[in-house]
């Protein structure tokens, strides 16, 4: 970042200055303004602009709490450069607990959006216009949904060397080769040549300290490499690179119990689950195809023919 002027929302923050923003979602039937905090803090030196988003979908919780908790710590207060922390960007869906927008849309299958389009999607063009051009490293923390469990893991295309690099340097123990999703914030923000890490961990509808704890430490790392913040990086675990990852499906249908912890190394032949019938008539063994390591779980208790039951890697550097 420049020594020019640094204006957000309409706002000039100068250096060495706080602030919190409201960015105007939109006008309420009831004729209230819904609106979401935008915290901004910018160092007394010129350094790079970092934006920490939480809750793009509504239901993911543990995102919110991460952003909450480098807020509770003071660690978004930089020593160089600015931070921009969004704990809630999909307000609706947090008062809702619903990880849609009102309209029903999928606020991360809508971006550039238009000034015109679903509520939605104006939203995105808000976002797309005032915010996105200022920054130049993001973090986009979520969890699972739909009854799927993550555990914690960083997500980044493999061929961007820099995006990679900081992947590496951010601490969690699953680093996976993904591509940019269509629409997405992650899409977008590459598309503008910036540099974004998606985090998940965890599932929707629950706080996991572990998985919090993880995103928080995560973040800081990345700042102390980005020199935002002092000190040594933090990183208490080898990571796993996974190239190509599957999800194993239920061979049956039932009730289904995992016999693995999320975040296990798996031997082939290794009994990881069961799936048995209510009245005993059957119980049948899930098999490990092949060594893997396993970073996703389905929790739901009962399952059907074809159901995504355990995400595992199929290659792994």
């Amino acid at each position: 970042m420049s020594d020019s002027k640094f204006i957000i929302l309409g706002r000039e923050i100068k250096k060495g200055e706080s602030a919190i923003l409201e960015m105007d979602v939109a006008k309420l039937h009831t004729r209230n303004n819904l609106s979401i905090p935008v915290i901004i803090e910018r160092a007394p030196i010129d350094g790079p602009v970092l934006l920490l988003i939480g809750g793009v979908h509504g239901d993911e919780i543990n995102g919110v709490a991460i952003v909450r908790d480098i807020i509770r710590r003071k660690y978004n207060k930089p020593k160089m450069g600015t931070v921009i922390c969004i704990p809630v960007f999909n307000v609706f869906g947090y008062l809702n607990q619903q990880r849609e927008f009102p309209d029903g849309r999928d606020l991360n299958r809508v971006f550039p959006g238009t000034a015109t389009g679903s509520l939605a999607s104006q939203f995105a063009y808000k976002f797309t216009q005032e915010i996105a051009p200022l920054v130049d490293y993001v973090l986009d923390f979520h969890t699972g949904g739909a009854g799927r469990e993550n555990y914690p893991n960083v997500r980044c295309d493999f061929n961007n060397e820099t995006t990679l690099n900081l992947a590496k340097l951010f601490g969690a123990k699953f680093i996976i080769d993904s591509n940019h999703i269509a629409k997405s914030i992650r899409d977008l923000i590459n598309r503008m040549g910036k540099t974004i890490l998606l985090f998940e961990g965890g599932k929707s509808l629950q706080l996991d300290r572990e998985v919090i704890n993880c995103g928080v430490n995560g973040a800081l790392n990345i700042m102390k490499h980005l020199n935002m913040q002092e000190g040594e990086l933090k990183i208490d675990t080898d990571y796993f690179l996974l190239k190509k990852t599957k999800w194993l499906r239920a061979p049956y249908s039932g009730m289904f119990e995992s016999l693995v912890t999320n975040g296990s190394n798996i031997k082939q032949k290794t009994v990881i689950g069961r799936i048995y019938d209510p009245y005993g008539e059957f119980d049948k063994n899930i098999i490990a195809p092949f060594d893997c390591c396993i970073y996703g779980l389905n929790t739901a208790p009962i399952v059907y023919k074809g159901d995504a039951i355990f995400h595992v890697n199929v290659e792994t550097k």
